[in-house]
């Protein structure tokens, strides 16, 4: 097996979240940045939906971060998954719902007013309750042991903490058991190195470029 390729948008969180379990699982991996906004050819003539990310391997493409993060626990050890397959299959649900929370914190970057702002962060608490109420173990998503569902929750905690530390907005306001589990994903090795350099200042770059009013207002 050919070492695989993660094409990838440096503050995308889809693609932090198999950066993750590459890291996870200690996968040798190489990753190519590329502008989603201008992409070069060779890049919209791979991707079927022009979005990243992309896995190449063995000369093949995978994209959607779903399909690739699966295929990554299925062919690297070790696993992440439950083997209980319902309880597998409920991890699988709570992973997809975190992406709606991924498009807040996305809406929330390049809200042009307070209200849109106030709006986007009412949205994702009212979102994040359910996850509120299912995470209810203790460390992480399933107990003691580190599964896929804390890795596909994590980006949307490293979002949360820079609104926090930059703007001042606690997304995770009144939910103790959340905010618990984000300080510990935040604290870990992959999760860390998933980050990509000057994360915060890109982050900011990007805001300023679509005169948000966080940076604006």
């Amino acid at each position: 097996m050919s070492k695989p390729k993660l094409i990838s948008f440096n503050i995308c969180p889809f693609v932090q979240r198999s950066v993750i379990l590459l890291e996870e699982k200690g996968v040798d991996y190489d990753i190519d940045f590329i502008d989603v906004y201008n992409p070069p050819a060779w890049f919209l003539e791979i991707s079927p939906t022009g979005k990243v990310p992309v896995l190449q391997v063995d000369g093949e493409i995978l994209f959607e971060s779903t399909v690739i993060g699966e295929y990554l626990e299925e062919v690297y050890d070790p696993k992440f998954h439950p083997t209980n397959p319902l309880i597998k299959a409920k991890n699988r649900a709570w992973m997809e719902y975190t992406s709606a929370l991924y498009g807040g914190t996305f809406n929330l970057m390049m809200a042009k007013s307070k209200n849109s702002a106030d709006k986007y962060i009412q949205e994702m608490r009212n979102t994040q309750k359910s996850l509120d109420e299912v995470k209810h173990n203790r460390p992480w998503f399933n107990g003691e042991e580190f599964s896929m569902a804390d890795m596909f929750a994590a980006p949307y905690f490293v979002r949360v903490e820079f609104f926090r530390q930059h703007f001042n907005i606690n997304i995770l306001e009144g939910s103790a058991n959340l905010q618990d589990w984000s300080d510990r994903l935040i604290a870990r090795k992959s999760v860390k190195d998933s980050i990509v350099k000057g994360f915060d200042n890109i982050m900011i770059e990007r805001m300023v470029e679509n005169k948000s009013y966080l940076v604006n207002g």
